[in-house]
């Protein structure tokens, strides 16, 4: 049998997601995890994408990803592109970019890497192993490690500007667009953290207050 002259090198396991592409407000995040090491996978059995966990239960994994981080198991990296990029930019633009950084802080070659990725993501063109797979976060641990560590930390960042901007709720709606977040902007206006280029909806609200 011909051996995959591509795959001969493959030491590492990469996962790759997004979490804040539909928010008001907030930047937009992109998560990468690998294995370091092949026991890591055990380590993470039974490990659910982050929409499928409470707050709490995300919380809990991304405890053990830092545990298992630290214990040179495995690596993260996670990055935020703002909502002044995804203006000027456009929101595809801000996650291309922000994948890019992200698994390149991961300093792994490409050429020893598999990347697995969510959705309609695409890794830059020099890793050549890349597969991109349509509710990858639900089939795949990698991913759903990767969107977990993406998550988490955004929540967290959000919880923070929460205590800045109190009258916004951040902390309870992460930067969506929940009835309560545009009855906010309607009453005390949009400010820096919010994505001009998304907040039509806001103006739509005024036609359509059941909104949940």
């Amino acid at each position: 049998m011909k051996k995959d002259l591509k795959n001969i090198n493959i030491k590492y396991l990469i996962g790759i997601d997004e979490v804040g592409r539909g928010p008001i407000a907030g930047p937009v995040a992109v998560g990468a995890f690998v294995y370091l090491e092949p026991e890591a996978k055990k380590y993470f059995r039974g490990v659910k994408e982050s929409k499928q966990l409470t707050e709490e239960k995300r919380e809990i994994w991304f405890e053990k990803i830092e545990k298992a981080r630290k214990d040179g198991l495995i690596d993260f990296v996670v990055i935020f592109q703002s909502e002044k990029v995804i203006d000027k930019k456009g929101i595809s633009f801000a996650i291309k970019k922000a994948l890019a950084m992200s698994i390149a802080k991961l300093k792994i070659k490409p050429d020893e890497a598999r990347v697995l990725l969510d959705g309609g993501l695409k890794a830059p063109i020099e890793y050549e192993n890349q597969k991109t797979i349509i509710k990858g976060d639900v089939k795949e641990q990698v991913i759903a490690l990767a969107s977990i560590c993406a998550k988490v930390t955004r929540d967290r960042k959000m919880r923070v500007l929460a205590k800045k901007y109190p009258e916004y709720s951040f902390d309870v709606n992460k930067g969506y667009g929940t009835r309560k977040h545009y009855e906010a902007v309607k009453k005390f206006g949009l400010i820096s953290l919010h994505r001009r280029s998304f907040c039509k909806s806001i103006f739509e609200f005024a036609k359509n207050p059941n909104i949940s």
